[in-house]
């Protein structure tokens, strides 16, 4: 991070011809457990990493917006400052920087032209959230910049309507949440109904314990529209049950007795056993007995796989070497058919664990992955 602060703050000098007048870091997330609960209105379990966007920031003169990207070696120089009623000024990465400015703007608050130098060492497309990091590091400096009194949670729903209004990607609350609310070793509850949320305890490392996230490097395909059909199924099931959302749904055998469509009743059986999953995950954080968590992690997966259907060879593989190896759990974390893998690990003993799967995977003939080890990091503050 000291270096990501170095860097932007040198381009930031160059593209200006003065220095910034401060530098931002938010930062990505890991779904911790919690998959395809979010749109059910069912509950969520992200923590923050310390990989995140950091930017460099200072106000302009003018009306105008200028983003530079370090990694891309790119300017973008717009006007998304004047009122109007459709964003369609820029599209691409720019899109997140500038539709931040953008949601401010719309919901009254008194933002003015900026530069903005952006660098992030969030993987693109590894299901960690970099956009989510970049769009709380502009909330955050434009919150300081301008004076601007916002409190967290509307600071992640600003940036969520960044996203979903001005990029143009349907995302829930979870990853601006997360960038922007996380603390050092807890986790993040969040009620996807009320959007109310809750620290967990999570001190992996009091407990000799560190999580190894592991990036499958699978190519996506189709996801879109598998995405879509699972919404659909349980939105259909949720109707055939006369329950609002599959998380209102109290009683999972009658309601598996109900449904006579095998799709809603496998799609169901995952929503509300996920749902308890995340519910007991809190109970033992809060009870301090971290490593009882590796079951809740296995059988997660389990219900992905089967249940969800949503996971592929490279992420069952390296779940089921994880966990051959010595991870005390493990699980596929995102929206499924690639991305990353999470398995609780001993202390010291995830780097092996994923040399283990680079392994597994040479030997199966899979792109090799990539991995690193985390515990829970803080939120997006001032650098």
């Amino acid at each position: 991070m000291a270096n990501a602060e170095q860097t932007v703050t040198e381009r930031f000098t160059e593209l200006t011809g003065h220095v910034p007048a401060g530098v931002w870091f938010a930062p990505g997330r890991v779904n911790l457990i919690g998959e395809h609960t979010d749109y059910n209105d069912g509950f969520v379990l992200p923590f923050a990493l310390e990989l995140g966007a950091t930017l460099a920031a200072g106000v302009r003169d003018d009306d105008r917006i200028r983003v530079d990207s370090v990694d891309l070696k790119e300017t973008v120089e717009l006007d998304v400052l004047r009122p109007y009623d459709q964003p369609a000024a820029t599209t691409g990465w720019s899109a997140y920087l500038a539709g931040v400015v953008w949601a401010l703007r719309q919901a009254g608050h008194a933002v003015s032209g900026v530069d903005l130098v952006l660098c992030s060492d969030v993987p693109i497309g590894a299901g960690l959230s970099s956009s989510a990091a970049i769009e709380c590091a502009v909330v955050a400096a434009c919150c300081d910049l301008f004076g601007l009194d916002i409190s967290p949670i509307d600071r992640a729903k600003l940036a969520r309507v960044a996203e979903n209004n001005f990029v143009g990607a349907p995302t829930g609350l979870l990853d601006q949440a997360a960038s922007t609310l996380c603390q050092e070793d807890q986790a993040l509850f969040l009620d996807c109904r009320s959007l109310e949320t809750a620290p967990v305890p999570l001190p992996l490392g009091d407990q000799g314990l560190e999580i190894l996230v592991l990036d499958t490097h699978t190519p996506h395909s189709h996801v879109d529209g598998e995405y879509a059909e699972r919404r659909t199924t349980c939105e259909a099931a949720a109707k055939a049950l006369g329950v609002p959302a599959l998380r209102d749904v109290t009683d999972l055998d009658a309601a598996l007795a109900t449904l006579t469509d095998e799709l809603q009743r496998k799609r169901t059986r995952h929503v509300v056993t996920e749902d308890e999953r995340v519910l007991q995950t809190v109970e033992l954080g809060r009870a301090g007995r971290l490593r009882e968590l590796g079951s809740l992690l296995d059988a997660s997966h389990a219900s992905m796989r089967d249940d969800f259907e949503i996971t592929v060879p490279t992420v069952d593989l390296a779940v089921d070497t994880a966990r051959a190896n010595g991870a005390l759990g493990a699980r596929m974390t995102g929206g499924g058919f690639g991305g990353c893998i999470i398995a609780l690990c001993e202390q010291g003993d995830g780097d092996r664990i994923g040399q283990s799967v680079a392994a597994a995977f040479a030997e199966a003939g899979f792109n090799a992955p990539s991995w690193f080890c985390v515990t829970p990091a803080q939120g997006a503050r001032q650098l």
